[in-house]
């Protein structure tokens, strides 16, 4: 469980979430100090499934991860299955088959459940749950010495506080104001709504076939698009269960220029008649999964980071995950990239030559390198979203999508680790760090 200090500085993880989690057992088996701390009870996740690409699996496996999830799950969850999109209205016309290669392969499963996986591997001595951070400080005492408060009025001191604390991330506000982002400002929480709504349920298969659900659902995922909006489902426990992630979005209001209306909570229900109406128009197979949804739907109204960060550190206090970079689901990389972020981190803070005096610095080569990454990611799956609602480069047309469909994933799956790795000890090398 434990490992003695051997870097000689201290580092606070705030959230124990999917990367939060992943960060401090990766640090805490690399022989660094590490207190994680939890808003909630205990470890937990809000919301739906996650998928995690070969580019976090292949994370997963170097932090030593990997076999711990996998064992959480049935024989053959890490699989390629590839993509079937199929037109959402008229006849459901196959699209486009994204094809599944071997070395795609990926899994998705319930956040609760990789949380599980993990739980077991972090030193319970060093966990810390009812600690909602509410701000970050220095202590002018002792330069670069940090403090972290807490709402039960208690604090922490450290060397390093790594804010894995989510879209509504306290710990991102002591980065941003030190990028000049007034106090109070517009934008200075950098969160705003996506103009999309998102839909969730579980419906049995055997409902939908006894429906006369037409499309052939095999065991890999679907999904049916069409104007301004698209519907994922995901056949999961042997095919019995059908999971619906359903997405409507506005396309005529930039991202962060209006918010939902007053009042109206981020996670809500709707009645399946309200659903239905939204999906008006649609094809017969869209309206038989609708009539099964559940009475009361969970609505989600998705929110991201926006406008980007333009640090993702500030002195020894960085972000990773969702606190850095939230962005649509449109290709289900979100979770992905932030196990990128806590592999990076790891690798630089257990490097040799990381020590207290230049921990700044890495963190600072850090956001240099993670940046650019995460953003293209953040971009992509953006324009993923717009592809599947009929907004794509190449216009609505079945041609056209097929076309903006081809390779969507390529760049985000594909990415090298250990380029990516070698570039930011060339950057510490470069600037004498290392």
């Amino acid at each position: 469980m434990s490992t003695p200090n051997t870097k000689g500085f201290q580092v606070a993880v705030i959230g124990g979430g999917v990367c939060g989690l992943a960060c401090a057992i990766a640090l805490q088996n690399a022989g660094i100090a590490v207190e994680i701390f939890e808003a909630a009870v205990s470890f937990g996740e809000v919301g739906a499934g996650i998928g995690l690409g070969p580019n976090a699996i292949r994370a997963l496996e170097a932090m030593g991860l990997l076999n711990a999830v996998l064992g959480k799950l049935p024989p053959g969850s890490l699989s390629s299955k590839g993509f079937l999109f199929y037109s959402g209205v008229g006849n459901h016309e196959l699209v486009y088959d994204y094809p599944p290669a071997p070395e795609d392969a990926s899994i998705s499963m319930h956040r609760a459940v990789f949380l599980d996986a993990l739980v077991g591997l972090v030193d319970p001595r060093h966990t810390h749950f009812n600690k909602r951070c509410t701000s970050i400080s220095e202590l002018p005492a002792s330069p670069g010495r940090l403090v972290v408060h807490f709402q039960d009025g208690s604090t922490h001191e450290t060397d390093v506080v790594l804010g894995a604390d989510g879209i509504k991330s306290v710990v991102r506000d002591f980065v941003v104001r030190a990028s000049g982002a007034a106090v109070g400002g517009a934008n200075e929480k950098h969160v705003a709504f996506s103009n999309t709504a998102a839909y969730r349920g579980l419906i049995p298969a055997a409902l939908l076939k006894a429906a006369g659900f037409k499309t052939q659902l095999t065991d890999r995922p679907a999904c049916f698009i069409g104007p301004d909006k698209h519907v994922i489902v995901v056949p999961i426990k042997n095919g019995e269960l059908i999971n619906v992630a359903a997405f409507s979005a506005r396309y005529d209001v930039p991202i962060g220029s209006q918010d939902p209306p007053a009042g109206t909570p981020w996670v809500d229900e709707i009645s399946r008649e309200d659903l239905q109406k939204e999906f008006e128009g649609w094809g017969s197979d869209i309206a038989t999964l609708l009539r099964f949804m559940p009475e009361k739907t969970i609505r989600w109204s998705v929110h991201v980071v926006y406008p980007p960060l333009e640090s993702y550190a500030r002195g020894r206090v960085a972000l990773l995950g969702d606190a850095a970079h939230a962005m649509l689901p449109h290709l289900g990389a979100g979770a992905g990239q932030g196990i990128e972020d806590a592999f990076l981190l790891t690798r630089l803070l257990s490097h040799p030559q990381a020590s207290v005096g230049n921990v700044q610095a890495i963190l600072q080569v850090y956001s240099d390198i993670r940046r650019p990454r995460s953003q293209m990611v953040w971009d992509a799956s953006q324009r993923a979203g717009a592809v599947y609602d009929g907004h794509g480069p190449r216009g609505p047309t079945a041609q056209g999508s097929a076309e903006d469909l081809r390779d969507l994933w390529k760049p985000v799956w594909r990415h090298d680790l250990d380029a990516e790795f070698e570039d930011a000890i060339g950057k510490l090398r470069s600037n004498t760090t290392f």
